[in-house]
Order: structure tokens, then C-alpha cells, then sequence
């Protein structure tokens, strides 16, 4: 049996998804196929139920603290099942979701797993075993990504976990090594220890968050630690040796090695796209290091054939994914005037505590491009209603071009930070400079207030600290 299409998306996560809508919305006549769930990844086992079980941590933390807010709560306990329980409800609910938007926007779902079968064909085999052909001018591949292990760091669900096995876990661990410090490593690291867990980070860079300015992995180093996190960089995990219910980590640092033994390990080293059994190679499709190769619009070099998210690298985001299946939709419709990605302007977020957020470059990528820099910051301790809210501990940091006044990028840590982060990530996509900003009226009382003033502080003319 054989079904014609305009667009066959193969991959129903957030690239994918939205890739198959926007098709629909130009006319299309589309076709997704996902093997798993709706969502992918990112709904199913990532962005979405992690943010679900930090906040269950944060809300204990702040019932811990509520005498701090002139509130008594005689005791505060947590119960580990009802959090994984309500995770999981909310994973199941945006899953129903994208089911609901598909029958809204005519797309069809093809569960079942995807094979390329040559110019315009894909087969898919359903749980049934029986294989359906589906033909399209356009294919996009959505495939997504897995956690990276390497031959002596294997998960196994029990002892040694990935994130998805993190999500639901078998017991609350009263030690925990995470290995990497990511922000998936280290979003584990702050729900596992706000719970109570005796955690231990390894990171091989010399810094935790280590894509982020080095003012900003400092910062939350040190807020880790005075959280009880043992934080451990320049170190990498050599060997792990299994008993019934604990793990010794052999950990090597500064040429030594010590032993740390434990309850469960996490492994948060990288991830690596879904790239098997799709028939990539018989297609011609180019892979490096386990990642589809495309260009700027998402082409990978094979006519027809599309690639975006995950498994076309990094950075490795849902909301990158999602732009660039509306960017590879819109060029296969010839739309005019379209815009290729800019990875430079797509902002990141750690959701530990404090928050983490940053787009454009680090203070430190900025000077090895070449720009002279004015560099502005502001704390938390200075804004009115961070220290209302009990929230003091973080700044906001933002690095200028001295000679032209743009802005080059913007680093915070602190409460909310991710949800302000998108005010610079619109100033970088308008290309804004610090004149634009001073002039912007900024709301009082906010936390948004402090981007203004880190701006002002880049000229020596912040008011308020």
C-alpha cells in the first residue's frame, strides 16, 4: 500500500511536529511518522517533565524556607512517586496535545518506524509489522538524539541512568554522581539535591556550565556548593564497578585517582543523533561524527531530502529544532524573503537553581573575535523586587562592541532569568545597540529592570547600584 504526500516529516518532536503543521498551514498535504510518542524527546522525556520535577523541587525548597516569608509550615515532607506521577501526567497531557493539533491542522500520524526507500519514498513498519509506503517530493528528517555513552560509561536503568531513566527513578538515591555538568547534568544535580541526595558533579572542562561566560559557571559553582553539591572539574570518570546497589566511580583529577561510591550514577555527557536503520548511507545522505550534514536552510545535498533538530547537530534545543522546520517548510514552499538561522542569536537555558540563561557570545569569545569590549553588570541585591520576592542571589551581564554599540550578548544567573533572556534574544535579532536599550522603558517593579540597568552599567551610568 502506497500513500502520496507534498511532505513527509519522519520524526514527531518538536522540529518534526512543527515542521508537519506549518506545512499544513502553506497547503500541504503532510504525512509525520514517529515510532515512540508526540513530542518526542523534548515533551516525552526532556524539557517538559524535567521543568515539572524542578518545579516540585523548588516549591519544596521554598515550604522549607517559608518562615523567611513570614509563614508557618509545621513539616515538609516530599513524596517521590506523587512528583514522578504528576511528571509524568504533564508529559501525557502536551502528548495529547500535538495529537489534538495534527487532527486540527490535517496532518497525518504515521506511527511506526521510518526507513528511506529511495528519491521521495519512505517505508514505514508499524507495530504490527506490516510496512506502509508513503512518497513525498519532500522529506524532512526529524529523527532527534539519544544520550551519548561511551564503552566504560554504559547505563544499564538500574545503577547507571540516562536522563529518561532519571525521570522516572526506581528510588531516591542518598548518593548521586552525575558525570558532566551540562544543563541536563546539572538540572539533575540541583532536583536530586533539593530533594536531599548527596551529590557529587564531574566535569572534565575546568569550570561547571562550561559553555557559559566564565562569570556566570564561577557564580553558580559556588551557589552549588552552598547548596551541599560536591563539584569536581579538570576530572573525568574512569571505570565503574557494580554491586547489587551501589556504584564505585573510579575519578581521576589532577593525575590522581580516588574512588567515590554511590547509589546511582547519571550520565549527562552529550548526546548523539538518531541516525541508525534510517538508510541514510544508501540514500546518500552525508553523516559526520553521528549528526546529519545540511546547509544554512536545512538541504542536506540529496535532492528532496531535508534534516533539522537534533540530528542535523548542534545546538541541541527543542526550540531550535522547531525554527528550523519552519525555516526548511518555508523554503520548500518558495516563500520570499525568508532568513536562514542564526545560531549566534538562539538563546540556552539551565533551569537549576539559580537559573541560568545567555545568547550571543562570551566575554571571552567576543575579545578572540576580535571586538573591544564595554561590559556591563547588575546584581540581583540591587533590584527591588528581586529582594521581595527572596530572590537576591545572581546579576545580569551584557558585553557591547565599543565601537559600533552592538549588543554582543547577555548572561544571567538568578530567579526567572530564563524567561528574561528572550528580551535580549529580540535586541540581537533587531540588532539592536546600547542606545535602543538606555531608551527602552523598562516596567517597575520587575526583574527585568536589571537588564536595563546592565546596560546603563556597560557606560557608567547605572542608577541603581
Amino acid at each position: 500500500m502506497s500513500q502520496a504526500y507534498d511532505l513527509v516529516v519522519v520524526g514527531g518532536g518538536p522540529g518534526g511536529y512543527v515542521a508537519a503543521i506549518r506545512g499544513a498551514q502553506l497547503g500541504m498535504k503532510v504525512a509525520c511518522v514517529e515510532r515512540e510518542h508526540l513530542g518526542g524527546i523534548c515533551l516525552n522525556w526532556g524539557c517538559i517533565p524535567t521543568k515539572a520535577l524542578l518545579r516540585s523541587a523548588e516549591v519544596f525548597h521554598l515550604a522549607k524556607h517559608a518562615k523567611d516569608y513570614g509563614l508557618k509550615i509545621d513539616k515538609v515532607e516530599f513524596d517521590l512517586d506523587a512528583i514522578v506521577k504528576r511528571s509524568r501526567g504533564i508529559a501525557a497531557q502536551m502528548n495529547g496535545g500535538i495529537k489534538s493539533l495534527f487532527k486540527k491542522n490535517k496532518v497525518d500520524h504515521i506511527a511506526g518506524e521510518a526507513t528511506v526507500a529511495g528519491k521521495g519514498k519512505v517505508s514505514v513498519k508499524g507495530a504490527d509489522g506490516k510496512t506502509t509506503e508513503v512518497t513525498a517530493k519532500d522529506i524532512i528528517i526529524a529523527t532527534g538524539a539519544r544520550a551519548r555513552e561511551l564503552p566504560h560509561l554504559k547505563a544499564d536503568g538500574k545503577l547507571v541512568w540516562t536522563y529518561k531513566h532519571a525521570l522516572a527513578p526506581n528510588t531516591m538515591p542518598k548518593r548521586l554522581l552525575v558525570i558532566g555538568s551540562g544543563a541536563i547534568g546539572i538540572e539533575f544535580a540541583s532536583f536530586f539535591n533539593e530533594l536531599g541526595s548527596d551529590v557529587t558533579v564531574v566535569e572534565m572542562m575546568d569550570r561547571v556550565l562550561p559553555v557559559e561566560d566564565a562569570d556566570v559557571s564561577a557564580f553558580a559553582e559556588k551557589a552549588f556548593k552552598k547548596q551541599g553539591m560536591k563539584i569536581m572539574t579538570k576530572a573525568s570518570v574512569t571505570e565503574l564497578k557494580k554491586a547489587a546497589e551501589t556504584v564505585t566511580c573510579v575519578v581521576e583529577q589532577d593525575g590522581k585517582k580516588q574512588e567515590i561510591t554511590v547509589d546511582r550514577v547519571i550520565l549527562a555527557i552529550g548526546i548523539t543523533g538518531n541516525i541508525e536503520n534510517l538508510g541514510l548511507e544508501a540514500a546518500g545522505i552525508k553523516v559526520d561524527r553521528g549528526h546529519i550534514v545540511t546547509d544554512k536552510w536545512g538541504r542536506t545535498g540529496v535532492d528532496g531530502f531535508w534534516a533539522i533538530g537534533d540530528v542535523a547537530g548542534a545546538p541541541w534545543l527543542a526550540h531550535k529544532a522547531s525554527h528550523e522546520g519552519i525555516i526548511a517548510v518555508e523554503k520548500i514552499a518558495g516563500l520570499k524573503g525568508l532568513h536562514p538561522m542564526d545560531k549566534g542569536n538562539i538563546p540556552g537555558c539551565t533551569y537549576c537553581r539559580p537559573q541560568v540563561a545567555s545568547v550571543g557570545l562570551t566575554e571571552a569569545k567576543a575579545k578572540e573575535q576580535g571586538h573591544e569590549v564595554r561590559v556591563g553588570k547588575f546584581p540581583f541585591i540591587g533590584n527591588g523586587k528581586a529582594v521581595a520576592l527572596g530572590e537576591a542571589e545572581g546579576f545580569v551581564k551584557t558585553v557591547f562592541d565599543k565601537k559600533t554599540g552592538e549588543l554582543l550578548g547577555a548572561h544571567m544567573i538568578g530567579a526567572e532569568v530564563t524567561e528574561m533572556i528572550q528580551g535580549y534574544a529580540v535586541a540581537r535579532t533587531l540588532e539592536t545597540t546600547e542606545v535602543e536599550l538606555m531608551h527602552t522603558v523598562f516596567p517597575h517593579p520587575t526583574l527585568s529592570e536589571m537588564m536595563h540597568e546592565s546596560v546603563l552599567d556597560a557606560y557608567g551610568r547605572a542608577i541603581h547600584f
